[in-house]
């Protein structure tokens, strides 16, 4: 694996710090804030420079039930090759369930859900790494996510499942070490015990980032301040293998360029904390070793039962694993599980963004803060992508877009979403002040053109609002 050495995320808020900022290798751009034609200026500079380029994708959902999209992976794809990156990477998750393989419409949640840690899962996930990997030009790396729910049934840790998932496929991994402790908060599962059961060879490159307490849960925000337990993961894991690159993620709340370059050297320090471990301990094991020779009679055990070694010898064509039915054609295993799947992350999905009912087993608490959670992503989402939305309806934009979003699941991205909002207002006769009305109406007559055929419900919705609008 290619040695990245210390990164940052790229973000257009701090582009200009990045470039200024000393001992910076390599960037992360979010793949899907790019264009390939029109590559922004820094991340030219940047490139020449020598500065690795490595492009996360958010949306392309390999944990969900249905197959990779293809126009998804080609634009993956085209920005790894625009960028010149030596990997991509994305994220252990699904993003959207229902359609076809339920006969139900299809949601987009809007953020990344965890994917339960079951045979049928795993057996889905490898299939959609193998297609990915074999549409994408360099190789791939795969994301552990934050949750603050868990999935009722689960069959694996989340470090067996990791390790089953790099070895059935050869995918490289890419560890979030705050990921990990959003886990150990909200699901209680020990940060140790899953580095232990990692592959570490596979790692690709380490995330750190920053989150904070609410509602009694750990919300992974990527804006605020990394804590000392995140660091504290990150010492354990670099006393285990040095990773290739670890990189600072901030989205949002970006502080001073000093204070990014404080974390970066918080990083820093914690990554020799664990090199120093390392090299402690190695003396101690090299002393026992001693010691040990000097007993002739000393007995040695062999481990038995070893794992098989990584990267997996798994043909792509064929599902390895003992558990899901070894020699036999990959598909002819995933498609049932791809039903029960699909039925499944339809049902959490339909609860979380539509109100059904919570399904069984499911914690009812935590799935309320995640469908809070959910809407207030959407909420500033959008406020992101279309910042007029805010200006014009002033402090009466976020409850307005809450209360649409708890009855209006989102169907057709962002954009989409802004543009459903606000026709809702306005056929609700709403706000009542006309002077603000008539601006949400002429925002929403410059922006609501055709809309492709993929989104037919929306695209019936818009026209029929067209309509009324322009009779007023």
């Amino acid at each position: 694996m290619e040695r990245l050495g210390t990164g940052i995320g790229w973000r257009p808020e701090i582009a200009d710090a990045v470039e200024r900022m000393p001992g910076i290798d390599w960037v992360e751009v979010v793949a899907e804030n790019t264009c390939p034609g029109h590559l922004p200026a820094s991340l030219v500079r940047l490139r020449e420079r020598g500065v690795t380029v490595v492009p996360h994708g958010v949306s392309l959902g390999l944990g969900g039930a249905d197959r990779p999209d293809a126009a998804r992976l080609t634009a993956l794809a085209e920005r790894a090759e625009a960028l010149g990156a030596p990997l991509v990477t994305e994220h252990i998750a699904y993003v959207r369930a229902g359609g076809a393989l339920t006969a139900s419409p299809l949601l987009e949640a809007g953020h990344l859900l965890p994917v339960p840690r079951t045979r049928d899962a795993l057996d889905v996930l490898c299939e959609n790494v193998r297609i990915a990997q074999d549409a994408l030009p360099v190789p791939l790396a795969v994301e552990n996510i934050a949750a603050l729910l868990a999935w009722p049934g689960e069959e694996m840790t989340e470090g067996q499942f990791l390790y089953e998932l790099a070895d059935r496929t050869g995918v490289r991994l890419l560890i979030d070490v705050a990921n990990l402790h959003t886990n150990h908060v909200n699901r209680g599962e020990d940060p140790a015990k899953a580095l232990a059961e990692l592959p570490l060879e596979a790692i690709a490159y380490v995330h750190v980032a920053g989150g904070f307490t609410r509602d009694g849960v750990w919300h992974d925000s990527h804006a605020h301040p990394v804590p000392r337990p995140v660091l504290d993961i990150l010492t354990d894991l670099a006393s285990r293998v040095t990773p290739p690159g670890v990189l600072l993620e901030r989205d949002e709340n970006f502080p001073e360029p000093a204070e990014l370059e404080r974390e970066l050297a918080a990083i820093g320090a914690a990554l020799v904390a664990g090199r120093e471990a390392a090299e402690v301990a190695g003396a101690g094991r090299e002393a026992a070793g001693l010691a040990e020779a000097d007993q002739p009679d000393a007995g040695r055990t062999e481990a038995v039962g070893t794992r098989s070694a990584f990267p997996g010898s798994a043909s792509p064509d064929l599902a390895a694993s003992p558990h899901s039915h070894a020699r036999v054609p990959a598909s002819a295993v995933t498609d049932p599980a791809r039903q029960r799947l699909a039925l499944a992350q339809a049902a959490l999905l339909s609860a979380l963004v539509a109100g059904t009912p919570v399904p069984e087993g499911f914690d009812r608490v935590r799935l309320g803060i995640q469908a809070r959670a959910l809407a207030a992503k959407r909420a500033d989402v959008v406020a992101k992508v279309a910042p007029e939305l805010p200006e014009i309806l002033g402090d009466t934009y976020r409850p307005a877009f809450l209360a649409y979003a708890h009855g209006c699941p989102m169907t057709g991205g962002y954009r989409r979403d802004a543009l459903d909002f606000v026709g809702q207002l306005l056929l609700a006769g709403r706000p009542d002040d006309p002077r603000v009305r008539r601006e949400l109406r002429a925002w929403w007559l410059e922006r609501s053109g055709p809309a492709p055929l993929s989104h037919r419900p929306a695209l019936r919705l818009a026209r029929a609002t067209r309509r009324v609008l322009l009779r007023r």
